[in-house]
């Protein structure tokens, strides 16, 4: 028996998207991945498959340096459709964020990650279809996870110090490449 990947039909793609959107409403991100990766193989710019795909990947991010970051950003960056990649790159930064306060990253290290996410959102806001607030609604829940840890802001001063301070650097250091 050959182990190698078997191609889907172009007329099996509807019923495969399907199938792809009811493994993430399972909690199945993985299976939904293998889907949009068999559509994605016979329709390479399948703009749903490729969202989808993005989505999944984002599913299983559990706050580790493994988790694929980058494939999902290029998933949604390559999405032809203006809103969908800055609302679904805001979505990237939402959940990396999220996923890595779960393991315990301090949240005024996470800030960047929601602050960006929350520039993309503003920005899908304004070239956002009639009727569609969905930018809106990720916006706010943003805000309510900044609101619900104090910790997201601490004080940037508390974490600077003063270089008067600081012990002078060896000339051993300084000959070896300058200040580390």
């Amino acid at each position: 028996m050959q182990d190698q990947l078997k191609s889907i039909s172009k007329a099996g793609i509807p019923e495969a998207i399907a199938k792809a959107e009811l493994y993430r409403y399972l909690n199945e991100p993985e299976e939904a991945e293998s889907i949009c990766r068999d559509i994605l193989a016979v329709d390479p710019d399948h703009q749903l498959a490729r969202r989808m795909l993005g989505l999944a990947i984002t599913d299983q991010f559990i706050g580790a340096a493994s988790d694929r970051y980058a494939e999902a950003q290029s998933c949604f960056q390559s999405l032809r459709d203006s809103y969908e990649r800055l609302y679904y790159s805001g979505l990237l930064h939402e959940r990396r964020a999220k996923a890595q306060l779960l393991v315990g990253y301090a949240p005024h290290i996470l800030l960047p990650l929601v602050e960006e996410a929350m520039h993309c959102f503003a920005e899908a806001e304004k070239i956002r279809p009639a009727g569609n607030d969905d930018s809106i609604l990720r916006w706010n829940r943003c805000v309510r996870l900044l609101e619900s840890r104090p910790d997201f802001h601490v004080e940037r001063a508390q974490h600077t110090f003063d270089t008067a301070d600081a012990p002078p650097i060896p000339s051993s250091l300084r000959r070896a490449g300058g200040n580390h």
